[in-house]
């Protein structure tokens, strides 16, 4: 989303990602985001609790109009529980592998799906592309 978020930026229209995704959101660096420590898929908070709800949303529309240098990335100091016990099964892979997330940790250089996709990038950027927007037409 921190590429699409950049093209939308670039067309002058500000943009806020929200993220569970603390490595992932600092890799594709979108322009301004907002990290929340809550499991995947629940970035605004969680089932049912429309009170956090609304106050998540208030404090990522702040950070909309506070957020002043690129590539910020403000924590919400929420929690999803009392401890982080929850991590050990949704956050965290099982050396078994029956369960668990076994996503690796992102990197800052592109990572490219195949080769084809490899020599398009280079192929744009080399026309004066933009790194991060080079599959955007």
């Amino acid at each position: 989303m921190g590429l699409i978020a950049r093209e939308i930026e670039s067309r002058g229209i500000p943009t806020l990602s929200m993220s569970s995704a603390y490595s992932i959101t600092a890799a594709v660096r979108p322009p301004r985001a907002v990290y929340l420590d809550f499991p995947l898929g629940h970035t605004a908070g969680k089932p049912h609790d429309t009170a956090l709800q609304r106050r998540i949303l208030r404090d990522a529309l702040e950070a909309l109009v506070t957020i002043d240098t690129p590539g910020t990335i403000r924590r919400l100091a929420y929690r999803w529980s009392k401890d982080d016990a929850w991590k050990d099964s949704v956050m965290r892979p099982h050396p078994d592998g029956a369960s668990g997330d076994d996503r690796i940790e992102r990197h800052p250089d592109p990572q490219y799906q195949c080769e084809d996709d490899r020599i398009a990038a280079e192929a744009a950027i080399e026309r004066g592309g933009c790194r991060g927007c080079v599959f955007l037409s």
